[in-house]
């Protein structure tokens, strides 16, 4: 039997998860949102844009619309054909130029002009589900209430045997009885991280990942080096 099979089979499911969470602050302890925005709303909005799309042609995108409408007010005012000439490399433009009009204002007549910090009011806004409340809550105004479920997290969070679930809102439930509520953020931040640099969705590197030795998918994969990420009691 592998090394990792054995070394995770060892280990209480409690401290296979604290080893984990451990591992993934040791590797990436300056994970952020890498989505480039100044204040919540534009947070918000790159969010939007991020909808199939990647984060790197989000940011290519946004300094343009941010620099002509750089809050609520300004893009409550904007024409839909304006936005879509702007957005159109994100693809799905013309409902996402539909989306961000029309939470701005929203935004405008509802919330004067500023972003709402519940989830309640989030969801009322076009274009914005569980997963983008999520993201400007925890990110804009450290609100954990929630966490974010992207493609890479549901990846991480299944390969680490962290869930079963192929269902967002289910991933989401599981996650947030396993990983301390405050730590939701910065743990989502660090799974996608993690996701994009070493476990990709075709080739994860699990031979050079620290972490691997705690998870049940790379049993399979005899590691040349293991080490211990346990805390000192």
């Amino acid at each position: 039997m592998p090394r990792a099979a054995i070394s995770a089979k060892k280990l209480r499911e409690s401290e296979r998860i604290e080893n984990i969470l451990g591992g993934l602050d040791a590797l990436y302890p300056d994970a952020h949102c890498e989505l480039t925005f100044g204040n919540p709303f534009q947070l918000l909005i790159a969010t939007i844009l991020s909808a199939q799309c990647t984060d790197k042609r989000v940011n290519m995108v946004t300094p343009v619309l941010f620099d002509r409408f750089p809050d609520a007010r300004a893009m409550a005012k904007a024409k839909p054909s304006e936005l879509e000439t702007i957005i159109r490399t994100t693809g799905f433009f013309r409902n996402k130029a539909k989306n961000i009009l029309g939470a701005a204002k929203l935004l405008m007549e509802i919330f004067g002009g500023e972003v709402p910090r519940t989830m309640e009011e989030l969801l009322e806004l076009p274009g914005v589900a569980r997963k983008t409340a999520n993201v400007v809550l925890g990110t804009a105004f450290k609100i954990n209430v929630g966490f974010v479920v992207d493609t890479h997290i549901g990846r991480l969070g299944r390969r680490l045997g962290l869930t079963k679930e192929e269902d967002p809102v289910k991933v989401e439930r599981d996650l947030c009885q396993v990983v301390p509520q405050a730590k939701w953020t910065q743990v989502g931040h660090q799974l996608i991280w993690h996701g994009r640099r070493v476990c990709g969705a075709l080739k994860p590197d699990c031979k050079s990942c620290s972490i691997a030795i705690y998870c049940p998918s790379a049993s399979a994969i005899p590691l040349k080096k293991t080490v211990s990420l346990r805390k000192k009691r």
